[in-house]
């Protein structure tokens, strides 16, 4: 079954990588070895690490059909400011995993889950005609003693398999102890405690000018306070700390490759990433971690410095955001939804919709389903007596809608219109979208609308809207739940 890619709304491309998965790449980066891991769960902190960040850089490289690794290096990334306590991975999203284990006594002692660009860029044409390279990193508390690194990723079922690994060990010569010395100017946006015990975000800029790092702050604050106002973070807004770490260019904005717009800025963010005109990514990765790591952070927004509408999320990576367009708001919030939660987009609708072919597997995002078994939804529990699973709701008439949206949206971006006629377009579809949701009868229900995971027909859905959906500010409840998980595991 081969995976179809759409550029629906235009801030993101694809995040839910796996679902229709079913070929497994090759990887013949480095011979795996075999270790028969002990999972203890959760291991004292001081037992096996000291207070000190490892980060792991390495190239990850292939193309559609094979992926290797190479360490590029193995330094410290500062001060361990992560939890001590939760140290092992149960939520297990994303396209990849990796864990660290103990050598001598093989005992699993930290995971996480993630995704990537690479792992994005794999499903682009692209991938099908050359190789690619990216810079990536891992990063754990520093072991004290020797560990190997195992690295999986999803199969053809949505299981792990390992794809690569690599003993370290923390005395080694080939290992720098030593760490930045940092003089970036550092900002506090939201600070509610220890960050050993909450969940950190650090923002950083691209495309600010010097004469422009007042409205870097500005703009930090101000995104910061519209996600802090959304659920679930609102109510959880006492476990989050946010900071902001300045980084000047040499002049205002970021490059646009499609109307020829280049700029060299310190993050290299750019838009057109996969050649997608408002997908807005920095394959800078060393940059991005060197500086990021002026401050404690499990996660990275990426201010940008432009109107043009543009962002991107990618799971325990990063998030983008234009900062000037009319819809900037949206695209925080919808984007820290993926890059927080691995949450999928459940839009579909696009001027080629197109019947897709049947779903086989479960999605391992935890808010869209294909209904394999839909006495036992994953949402279930969330599920009001009395509403029909696959719930009824007047799709063929939204659909026509959303399609008559793309074909006008296409044509005014083929005319290369201002991006306030673009925006007039949007407001437009939003209006309408409320009056549709106005006559639906489980406009408020949990239940599994049709529709989802760019797949017109056959992925499902929890709620008839939500901000993984439309462009209405509010995540539904099955979406603010897995958030609510993510921001346990970094503050309890």
């Amino acid at each position: 079954m081969k995976k179809i890619l759409s550029i629906l709304m235009g801030a993101s491309i694809l995040f839910a990588c796996t679902q229709v998965q079913t070929e497994q790449t090759k990887h013949a980066s480095e011979k795996i070895e075999i270790v028969n891991v002990v999972n203890n769960g959760n291991v004292n902190f001081n037992d096996f690490f000291e207070n000190k960040t490892m980060r792991l850089d390495y190239f990850h490289n292939g193309n559609s059909e094979t992926e290797n690794f190479a360490v590029d290096k193995i330094l410290s990334d500062g001060d361990w400011y992560g939890s001590t306590k939760t140290l092992i991975d149960e939520l297990e999203l994303g396209l990849y995993f990796y864990e660290v284990i103990d050598q001598e006594s093989k005992t699993l002692i930290y995971s996480r889950g993630y995704a990537s660009i690479f792992g994005e860029w794999q499903w682009t044409p692209e991938a099908k005609e050359e190789w690619g390279t990216f810079h990536e990193s891992i990063r754990f508390p520093w072991p004290l003693n020797p560990v190997t690194i195992i690295l999986k990723k999803r199969d053809g079922q949505n299981n792990f398999h390992t794809i690569w690994t690599r003993n370290i060990d923390p005395k080694s010569r080939q290992v720098n102890p030593a760490n930045i010395a940092h003089t970036e100017k550092v900002d506090i946006i939201h600070k509610s405690g220890a960050p050993q015990e909450k969940l950190d975000i650090v923002i950083l800029g691209d495309g600010y000018s010097t004469e422009e790092m007042d409205k870097f702050i500005a703009d930090a604050q101000r995104l910061s306070k519209v996600m802090l106002e959304a659920e679930p973070f609102n109510t959880r807004k006492n476990d989050i700390n946010i900071w902001a770490v300045e980084t000047p260019a040499q002049e205002s904005g970021v490059s646009k490759p499609h109307p020829g717009v280049f700029k060299r800025t310190p993050l290299s963010a750019h838009y057109s990433s996969f050649d997608s005109e408002r997908y807005v990514l920095s394959y800078d990765n060393k940059s991005l971690r060197n500086v990021a790591s002026a401050v404690p952070y499990e996660f990275m927004v990426i201010l940008i410095n432009e109107k043009t509408y543009g962002g991107g999320g990618i799971y325990n990576l990063y998030t983008t955001v234009a900062v000037d367009n009319k819809f900037s708001e949206y695209i925080m919030i919808h984007e820290m939804g993926h890059h927080m939660a691995g949450l999928a987009d459940e839009y579909y609708s696009s001027s080629t919709s197109y019947e897709a072919p049947s779903i086989e597997i479960e999605p391992w995002e935890t808010n869209i389903t294909a209904l394999l078994d839909k006495d036992n939804l994953k949402w279930k529990d969330l599920v009001e007596e009395g509403t029909p699973i696959p719930t009824t709701w007047n799709k063929k008439e939204f659909d026509a809608h959303g399609l008559e949206v793309q074909k006008e949206r296409n044509a005014l971006r083929a005319a290369k219109v201002p991006e306030s006629q673009v925006e007039a377009l949007f407001v437009r579809e939003y209006t309408t979208q409320n009056e549709f949701y106005a006559q639906e009868e489980y406009k408020d229900k949990v239940g599994a609308f049709e529709g989802a995971g760019y797949n017109q027909y056959g992925l499902y859905r929890p709620q008839l809207d939500c901000i993984m959906f439309t462009r209405h500010n509010v995540f539904c409840k099955v979406c603010q739940r897995s958030l609510n998980t993510v921001i346990d595991q970094y503050s309890k």
